[in-house]
């Protein structure tokens, strides 16, 4: 288990976290989102003891990090997969850590046949691809089989079976009763990993919910509808308030009214009505909706259209 509080952390004039409060609970996944900037790498790095907070604390499983006798037995972190001698093999890599806290060559090959990198365990790292890399990370992170992971863009670089293996592998240990701590930039597979999401914005906590209760809070109504007469059917909901997308002939997607409306106004003008169906929204379109204030570095469209 993560507990902040009140944790804060500036760089000069610069305040890249800005007083937040959170947990990340045994059982789940917790996701950790937010634009580039927000703050997410910093808040991990004072986790682990790697920046030490100008205001507020952290603990894992009960203690700050520094203070556990043997950390890689209560939190494994992958902060940056890139971060290894690139002379050394896997397995030297692996057994260099597990020396530190008298982990045995049985566990060293367990968490390289786990992560799949057993058949390059003599082969040096500076000749892994990213996605390879990775793996070796998550296999790092397991060695002391510890309560607690926190993984910083751990499917960057993996090809779509290597995203769906990390997806089942934080899931089965969220399942085990761990803590698990992951942040990406891939909502689609964030929506389908993560129990929890946390959302920072410029070093502020603009979310903390579960995933099922941050879609509902900030999504409006849409529906979807298939007319006999879609054109004149658009016509008729037309309001400033609300918007209307053509994805068929046949088929509106109406968002800001309630189905109920959509249907007396089509049963009023003697429309049928075949299809009526509420659309949810995406995980990725509420993120988005959310931190659209909070983005420090944004492109500009019209720049690249010149």
């Amino acid at each position: 288990m993560i507990t902040a509080e009140n944790l804060t952390k500036r760089f000069g004039a610069k305040t890249a976290v800005d007083g937040i409060s959170f947990e990340v609970r045994p059982g789940q996944v917790t996701g950790f989102l937010g634009p580039n900037g927000a703050g997410k790498s910093t808040t991990m790095r004072m986790i682990v003891g790697l920046d030490r907070p100008d205001a507020g604390s952290v603990t894992v499983n009960g203690r700050p990090f520094a203070q556990h006798a043997a950390p890689m037995t209560e939190v494994g972190a992958l902060l940056d997969a890139k971060a290894v001698h690139p002379g050394r093999t896997a397995e030297a890599h692996l057994r260099m850590l597990a020396a530190t806290h008298g982990i045995g060559m049985a566990r060293v090959a367990e968490v390289m046949e786990l992560t799949g990198i057993a058949g390059v365990a003599r082969r040096r790292i500076g000749g892994f691809s990213l996605g390879m890399h990775q793996r070796l990370g998550i296999a790092a992170t397991m060695l002391g089989d510890p309560h607690t992971l926190i993984l910083d863009e751990p499917v960057n670089g993996l090809d779509p079976e290597g995203v769906h293996w990390v997806r089942g592998f934080v899931r089965s240990l969220a399942a085990e009763g761990r803590a698990i701590f992951l942040s990406s930039h891939l909502m689609s597979e964030m929506a389908q990993t993560a129990d929890h999401i946390i959302v920072l914005g410029k070093g502020r906590i603009l979310a903390d919910a579960p995933v099922g209760d941050f879609l509902r809070g900030s999504e409006r109504e849409r529906t979807r509808v298939r007319s006999s007469d879609a054109r004149r059917l658009g016509l008729l909901l037309a309001d400033p308030g609300v918007a209307i997308t053509q994805a068929a002939a046949d088929t509106l997607d109406v968002e800001g009214l309630p189905a109920a409306q959509i249907t007396r106004v089509a049963v009023n003008a003697d429309i049928d009505v075949h299809e009526l169906v509420p659309l949810r929204g995406s995980l990725e379109e509420a993120y988005l909706a959310l931190t659209g204030d909070a983005v420090e570095y944004r492109s500009d469209p019209a720049a690249l259209a010149a």
